[in-house]
């Protein structure tokens, strides 16, 4: 039997025992700004953080709580990223909330507690323990959108997540349970191997993985799994909006590539062209729609659509004609576009709360007029985020689009190569939205007279985010080639 392997669960149990301490300790917190707690909250994090980060630059692989927990270059790197994300979230955050009396201990609990539940998925090697994480992530997710308990567009928000999320749940359950009940096993690596025996009924296995599939494609927020993403995203305080566009992307992505591609590679054939027909559905629905909108929340949400639609299109070229030669480069490329798009969409809804105050929530397109007048940094700290978002160089989103587009047309088929040109012209239909708010920023009067006020450093962190996307955009090597190892390493584990 494979031992405990205490040390495979190191950065879980302090996030865990933190959590419990920062849920405490708030409740002798007097402060109305919550600074201990904020402060104790980011320490958490960042030691969570390192010691992802730690044992990603290990390299190595290893199985722990007898064969429950794998930890492996991927899912720490993807971990590590969720804890900047949702560090970053929670300052973008804390101005906002204290402004609207919401700056509540449950804020930080509860956001450490979906942290721990992304963690969990992050490194899952049995189906119980992705279904684990999948729940403590997303109950707490749904307490936090009706934070604002006497705001009925976000009762009504969370009633739609919670109820809609259940649903997804019990998709992806019953498609693992069709799975366990086909290969008798609900380890990971044991129903790989029971799958390439080929002495498997594959009525029942395809029946199973349709399930998992619509099961993931609604975490994704992918097409016709989509329909909570706009109300969630505009129903939802800002700040917990960002919480559900940032971090819980990469639990989403990590469990995809455990249970398609480390559990259910034999069936790549039939996965594949599931997820062909989600990306472009997810690409058309997503850039249409998204012209039509003049709330800026549910246009980023159509938009996030969108670029769910790209990350599904890398994914689904993974093997071609029966080789995997192309798996490393695929997989990789969808995790960096994956990264790009949480940096960039980190920005966006942070300058948001940057311009909304107490009575005024700057929701919608108009909101942003004459913006470049008013305070011209934040215009142009905006306009990379949406340049970046469009696909336009030197933002770190045109590389993304660029290393999707040359993973399906390296493939040589001509199937891939007409998704890739799809790809493109969706791509443009979708530049015009993004570049339309640009020009309400620059080009239109403002709408809005009064002051806008920077507090806490949000200032420099959005001229730090805006950086970012530029610098990661001119020099992508480094990151490109932290997601090509974690994702190569796990494939050969």
């Amino acid at each position: 039997m494979t031992p405990m392997n205490w040390p495979v669960i190191y950065p879980e149990m302090w996030l865990l025992a933190m959590a419990c301490v920062v849920t405490l300790a708030d409740l002798f917190v007097t402060d109305p700004q919550r600074r201990p707690t904020f402060w104790l909250t980011q320490g958490t994090i960042a030691g969570f953080s390192l010691l992802h980060l730690a044992a990603f630059n290990t390299g190595e692989t290893a199985i722990g709580m007898q064969g429950l927990v794998v930890s492996d270059p991927m899912g720490h790197l993807l971990a590590f990223f969720a804890g900047v994300t949702t560090m970053i979230t929670i300052a973008y955050a804390r101005p906002t909330l204290e402004s609207r009396d919401m700056l509540k201990g449950e804020f930080f609990s509860l956001s450490l507690f979906m942290l721990l539940g992304i963690s969990v998925m992050c490194s899952a090697n049995n189906f119980l323990v992705v279904y684990l994480g999948l729940e403590l992530m997303s109950l707490s997710l749904y307490a936090l959108v009706a934070l604002r308990r006497d705001h009925a567009v976000s009762t009504e928000a969370a009633m739609k997540y919670f109820v809609l999320g259940a649903l997804a749940s019990g998709f992806l359950l019953y498609g693992l349970s069709m799975m366990y009940g086909a290969t008798g096993s609900l380890d990971i690596p044991r129903v790989f191997e029971q799958i390439s025996t080929g002495r498997i009924n594959k009525e029942v296995l395809i029946f199973g993985v349709v399930f998992v599939v619509a099961g993931l494609a609604f975490k994704l927020g992918a097409v016709p799994f989509h329909m909570w993403v706009p109300d969630v995203y505009q129903g939802a305080p800002t700040s917990v909006t960002l919480l559900i566009g940032g971090a819980p992307k990469f639990a989403a992505f990590a469990i995809t590539i455990r249970l398609l591609v480390e559990g259910m590679l034999g069936l790549a054939v039939d996965w594949q062209q599931m997820l062909i027909v989600l990306a472009v559905g997810s690409l058309v629905i997503g850039n249409l729609v998204a012209i039509a909108q003049t709330n800026i929340k549910r246009m980023l949400a159509y938009s996030t659509i969108a670029q769910m639609g790209f990350i599904l299109l890398g994914l689904s070229a993974g093997v071609v004609t029966g080789n995997t030669l192309s798996a490393g480069n695929a997989y990789s490329s969808s995790m960096f576009y994956l990264v790009s798009y949480v940096l960039t969409t980190l920005g966006s809804f942070g300058m948001i709360m940057y311009l909304s105050r107490q009575g005024f929530e700057a929701e919608y397109i108009d909101d942003f007029a004459g913006l470049a007048k008013r305070r011209p940094w934040a215009a142009g700290v905006m306009s990379v985020f949406l340049f970046s978002l469009a696909g336009l160089p030197p933002m770190v989103g045109f590389y993304a689009k660029l290393a999707i587009l040359q993973a399906l047309v390296s493939t040589n088929v001509t199937a891939y190569i007409w998704l890739a040109v799809i790809a493109v012209l969706l791509s443009l239909i979708g530049a015009f939205y993004y570049i339309r708010v640009v020009k309400v920023m620059y080009f239109d009067e403002p709408t809005q007279t009064e002051p806008i006020v920077s507090t806490q450093g949000v200032s420099a962190l959005l001229a730090v985010n805006g950086l970012a996307v530029l610098v990661f955009g001119l020099l992508p090597g480094g990151l490109m080639a932290m997601c090509r190892e974690a994702i190569i390493k796990a494939l050969a584990s």
